[in-house]
């Protein structure tokens, strides 16, 4: 049976999520991590995107991720191929190394977006591996709590909804605990994933 056509149109903001087959980890080491958001950075000139945030785990990927002209398959064919190219011959396996296609959830309101962002900025907390996510060194927090420049991360769609745009009162917003509300919003399309 073919696979459905996802919806997109330009515009479109998705909370994007990969995993390695089997639950596998897809990064060991630091220039794994290093190496995907290359990978990203290489393929959003050509594919332009705009990514509001994202946190690499051991074994699977979060993305908040706005497309301008092109549908995400685009860009995720050549990164996604790119990296396991990449990872099979640092590691001498050989097969897939991601669980299916991405999976792309369509972000259609304000209060999903900052659910999504919130989500994605904890789920280093949430897997106990930092006490803060400010200490999480592969995620686009850093970008949003200290201000750090990072050529792939846009914050201010996020923090137009603060006041002033200030990072202080969306590091306020993460600090608060996730609503029953936001948390499932946020982890209602990884099921059964």
């Amino acid at each position: 049976m073919p696979r459905q056509p996802r919806n997109w149109f330009p515009g479109a903001t998705y909370h994007v999520m990969m995993r390695g087959n089997r639950k596998s980890p897809i990064f060991h080491e630091s220039k794994d991590f290093s190496k995907f958001l290359h990978y990203l950075q290489t393929s959003s000139e050509r594919y332009p995107f705009i990514l509001h945030s994202y946190c690499l785990m051991h074994n699977h990927i979060h993305l908040l991720l706005e497309t301008i002209e092109h549908p995400p398959g685009q860009l995720f064919r050549k990164v996604n191929t790119a990296f396991a190219l990449y990872y099979n011959r640092k590691y001498d396996v050989v097969g897939h190394l991601f669980q299916d296609r991405y999976k792309a959830k369509l972000v259609d309101t304000t209060s999903y977006l900052l659910a999504v962002s919130k989500y994605i900025h904890l789920n280093p907390v949430e897997a106990n591996l930092v006490k803060d996510p400010a200490l999480y060194p592969w995620s686009s927090y850093s970008s949003y709590y200290h201000q750090k420049e990072d050529p792939l991360i846009h914050t201010g769609r996020i923090l137009s909804f603060f006041p002033d745009s200030s990072p202080e009162h969306y590091n306020e917003f993460i600090h608060r605990k996730l609503t029953y509300k936001e948390e499932e919003q946020a982890r209602e399309f990884l099921r059964p994933y």
